[in-house]
């Protein structure tokens, strides 16, 4: 699966519902965690986090996730493109 395409699905549902963007603020790893549908390791959670972020302020989502996805590879069940 495609990390930044996994990030963009996380953006979008955030977006598109109000009370998931108050849980993301309050508790961000939780609800990536959540919509990702998988633990995400020590470490590579802020990473995933401040892509999530960053990508709600409007960035482009390959810009702010390329640090992270060597760190991540193979957590959504794959490389960073399949």
């Amino acid at each position: 699966m495609d990390v930044k395409a996994k990030v963009e699905e996380i953006v979008k549902k955030i977006q598109a519902d109000p009370n998931l963007l108050k849980e993301f603020q309050s508790d961000p790893v939780k609800v990536v965690e959540k919509l990702a549908g998988v633990d995400i390791p020590d470490g590579v959670e802020d990473q995933l986090v401040a892509g999530v972020k960053n990508a709600l302020a409007g960035n482009k989502v390959g810009n702010v996730v390329d640090s992270a996805v060597d760190a991540v590879k193979g957590l959504f069940g794959g490389n960073k493109e399949e």
